[in-house]
């Protein structure tokens, strides 16, 4: 069984700034496993740009940012091993990965960062009555068709979901020759970035109807139409609003749930909203010496915020690895615990809790909103105390939100039990 200080699984955005990021942090011993035949993840189908401006202050597409983590990797001779998908980690992290070349191994960890980003929502979650017909895909599968392996999945289509893949398709498609005919979206706002929605509908004349969802497929063998209709408040259908749309295509972009199989089977503790594991400060997960970072978290807006945590991440992961050398885990996994809570609009947050004598400085902590509000504020209490109050013209659930805790005064509070970020209206 070979031994690692780090064992990193994922090799997208996540993977490739934890490696860097720990082997910054002095771990020479680091290994990066990914399923996929290349390293980059997700980013190398995303060929459109608006990629970096926060990590290289420059515009990139998918494929170049990826690219400087990659070189990055290289340069650092950092370990990692292509078409080698994880099976199974134990408690005592030790990971059993299966590969064409290598077979069945196994491998010990001192700390395991889980990077194994996100998937699409599938049809099955939707029950869209009408059959199965050919020309269905999910907004992520179409994208790898066009921008990777140079097909065309249709000529007329329909796009439900307005999430960012769906947004961003629904331009690509354009581009390519096809006609799309609607983007239609069962919540009362868009579930992507305002930027999508202007750079990619708007200035394409593509209409964005809200509060609309598939009722009806049309088609056997291919996809002849759809029907969509309005829904009201509690979701149903309204009778009298159907309207048939022809097309050759459907594409689905209804949600990315994290990727935690690999989480669950270790018995990591996952949020019931984000789906993904409940981290403290250190991004460490309810295992010790196991982290969490990127969408296998919870779903990014940004591939910059993504490579910020994971670089948070592979930081502390070095930090464990160091402390079990000289003995002193149990140093490392002691302090009060600050519990931190989302309401009145703040969906989640993460982390979920923070131990004081263990943050930085400042610790950034992120959540989104469960609806639209205008004209608000983020508040952020300690106990019953309102330390910080932040207009914000508008708040959106496509659009994910940040605050910055300091721990000086975190530190001012020595009985603090709660820290609650909430929404309030002027």
């Amino acid at each position: 069984m070979k031994a690692y200080d780090i064992v990193i699984v994922g090799g997208g955005p996540a993977g490739l700034a934890a490696a860097i990021s720990a082997r910054e942090s002095g771990i020479e011993s680091v290994l990066i496993l990914e399923r996929d035949k290349e390293l980059g993840g997700i980013l190398n189908q995303c060929i459109h740009n608006g990629f970096g401006l926060h990590t290289f202050k420059e515009e990139l597409t998918g494929p170049e940012y990826a690219g400087r983590f990659i070189q990055k990797v290289l340069d650092m001779e950092i370990e990692y091993k292509l078409n080698t998908m994880v099976a199974d980690i134990s408690k005592d992290r030790v990971i059993t990965a299966i590969s064409r070349e290598e077979g069945l191994t196994r491998i010990k960890a001192g700390a395991i960062v889980l990077a194994m980003g996100c998937r699409e929502r599938p049809r099955g979650a939707l029950n869209i009555p009408g059959y199965r017909p050919a020309g269905i895909f999910s907004a992520g599968t179409a994208q790898r068709l066009v921008n990777m392996e140079g097909y065309m999945p249709g000529r007329e289509v329909v796009i439900l979901g307005s999430g960012d893949i769906g947004l961003i398709m629904a331009r690509r498609m354009t581009l390519e020759g096809a006609k799309v005919k609607v983007v239609a979206e069962l919540m009362p706002y868009s579930g992507g970035l305002k930027r999508n929605i202007v750079q990619c509908l708007d200035d394409f004349g593509i209409p964005l109807k809200l509060s609309h969802t598939v009722i009806d497929i049309d088609g056997k063998d291919r996809v002849k139409g759809v029907t969509i209709a309005q829904v009201g408040s509690d979701g149903k259908p309204v009778a009298g609003t159907e309207e048939y749309i022809s097309c050759d295509t459907l594409l689905l972009s209804v949600g990315l749930i994290p990727e935690n199989e690999l989480s669950r089977g270790i018995g990591v503790q996952i949020s019931p909203v984000t789906n993904g594991p409940v981290v403290n400060e250190s991004l460490e997960t309810s295992i010790d010496g196991v982290f969490a970072c990127g969408n296998v978290l919870h779903v990014h807006d940004l591939v910059d915020y993504v490579s910020e945590e994971a670089h948070m991440a592979g930081k502390c992961a070095a930090a464990y690895v160091q402390a079990q050398k000289l003995g002193n885990t149990e140093e490392f996994q002691g302090g009060r615990a600050v519990s931190l809570k989302g309401e009145n609009g703040v969906r989640y947050t993460v982390p979920v809790f923070v131990r004081p004598e263990h943050m930085e400085d400042t610790l950034t902590v992120r959540f989104r909103v469960g609806n639209v509000y205008k004209n608000a504020s983020v508040c952020t209490y300690f106990g019953d105390t309102c330390i910080s109050r932040r207009k914000k013209r508008v708040l959106a659930p496509g659009e994910m939100e940040n605050i910055v805790l300091k721990k000086a005064e975190i530190e001012k509070y020595p009985d603090l039990e709660t820290i609650t970020i909430r929404i309030e209206q002027e």
